[in-house]
C-alpha cells in the first residue's frame, strides 16, 4: 500500500509539473503571437506612408501638370527618391539582421578616418531634420577600425533616434575617445530620455513594435529593429554597446569597438 500511495503521489506531482509547464508554454506562445501581430502592424504602417507618397508623386508626374514647373518637378522627384531610399533602408535592415543572426554576414573592417564620416552625417541630418538640430563634435580619436558602411549605418540610426525622440529642438554631441583595448564612440542627446525599465529591453528585437500601440499614439513609427540592428552590428565587430539615460533629461549611447586585431574578417 505504501508503494501504491507513493506512486500515486509521484504521478500527481508529475501531472502538476506538466500542467504548470503547459501553462507557461501557452503564455509564451500568446506573447510571441502578440509580438508578431504588433510587428506586422508596425511594418505595414511604416511602409504604407512612403509607398503612398511615391504613388502620389508618380501619379502627379504622370499627369504632366508639373512639366512647365521644373523646380516643383525636381522637388517631387527628390521626395520620391527619398521615400524609395527609406523603404530600401528598412528592407536592408531586416535582411542584415537575419544574416547577422545566422552568422552569414562578414564585416570588412579597415582603418577609417572618423572625421569625414561624422561630418557627412552631420550635413545629412542638418539638411533633412524637420526641427532645429545643433551638433557638437568632439573627435579626440581620429582613426577607427571598422566596416565603413555599417559604422555609418549604426551612427545614423542613433542620430535619427536622438532627433525622433526629442523635444522641439535637440542638441547632439558626437565624440570619440579610447582606452587600451577599445575606441569609444558616444552619441549624446538632450532628448526625452529612456526609463530604467525600457533600458533593460531596448536592444531586444521588435521591442519598439511590442510597445507599438502606446508609442504610435505619440506619432512615432518603426519596427523595433533599429537598436537591435545597432547592437548586432557592434557585436559583429566584437564590440559592445551600452546606454545611459535619465528620463526627461538625456540619452547617451556608448559604443566600444576593438582596436585593430591581427585576424582580419
Amino acid at each position: 500500500m505504501a508503494i501504491v500511495f507513493l506512486s500515486s503521489i509521484l504521478v500527481m506531482l508529475f501531472i502538476v509539473i506538466c500542467f504548470i509547464y503547459q501553462h507557461k508554454l501557452i503564455r509564451t506562445l500568446r506573447s510571441i503571437l502578440q509580438i508578431r501581430e504588433d510587428f506586422s502592424y508596425a511594418m505595414v504602417h511604416d511602409m504604407k506612408t512612403p509607398l503612398s507618397t511615391i504613388f502620389m508623386v508618380l501619379n502627379l508626374l504622370h499627369t504632366g501638370r508639373l512639366d512647365d514647373k521644373p523646380d516643383k518637378k525636381e522637388k517631387y522627384f527628390q521626395i520620391a527618391e527619398s521615400e524609395t531610399d527609406h523603404l530600401l533602408t528598412l528592407t536592408n535592415k531586416i535582411l542584415t539582421i537575419s544574416k547577422l543572426e545566422q552568422q552569414k554576414l562578414e564585416m570588412h573592417k579597415e582603418e577609417l578616418e572618423l572625421e569625414p564620416i561624422i561630418g557627412k552625417l552631420i550635413d545629412k541630418f542638418t539638411a533633412k531634420a524637420e526641427k532645429p538640430v545643433h551638433f557638437i563634435k568632439d573627435v579626440q580619436i581620429k582613426v577607427i577600425y571598422a566596416d565603413e558602411e555599417f559604422l555609418e549605418e549604426i551612427l545614423s540610426n542613433l542620430i535619427d533616434n536622438a532627433i525622433k525622440y526629442s523635444k522641439e529642438s535637440v542638441e547632439i554631441t558626437l565624440s570619440s575617445t579610447s582606452n587600451e583595448r577599445y575606441t569609444i564612440l558616444k552619441v549624446h542627446d538632450n532628448g526625452v530620455g529612456i526609463s530604467d525599465k525600457d533600458q533593460k529591453v531596448i536592444f531586444n528585437k521588435y521591442e519598439r513594435a511590442a510597445a507599438g500601440r502606446q508609442k504610435r499614439k505619440k506619432g512615432t513609427s518603426g519596427f523595433g529593429l533599429g537598436l537591435n540592428f545597432v547592437q548586432q552590428v557592434v557585436e559583429a565587430h566584437e564590440g559592445k554597446i551600452i546606454v545611459n539615460s535619465i528620463e526627461g533629461e538625456f540619452t547617451e549611447f556608448v559604443i566600444y569597438l576593438p582596436k585593430q586585431i591581427s585576424e582580419q574578417n
